[in-house]
């Protein structure tokens, strides 16, 4: 199976949720973080890095639930500027 490449907005979106874990995290290990979500801490370094920028919705929410995020806080501080600039507009 062939991936399709993502588009730069999917990779912009993959660094927000990156740097969204990096800071929620704060002072707990990648370790202790990944183990309480059930990821491994290479699955870990690899989103919050952006090398993994599309990780599956479980692991995401696994993450939410290991650091105290809510899903809408997530898809909030994640979503493209152009979506955020529009649903502040509606």
């Amino acid at each position: 199976m062939v991936r399709t490449p993502l588009t730069p907005e999917e990779r912009e979106r993959g660094e927000r949720l990156g740097r969204l874990l990096r800071e929620a995290r704060g002072g707990r290990s990648m370790t202790q973080v990944a183990a309480s979500a059930g990821i491994s801490a290479e699955t870990l370094r690899k989103i919050e890095t952006g090398r993994a920028p599309t990780p599956a919705f479980f692991t995401v929410a696994a993450l939410a639930h290991a650091l105290g995020l809510s899903m809408d806080e997530i898809v909030g501080r994640c979503a493209p500027v152009a979506d955020a600039d529009a649903d502040a507009a509606a």
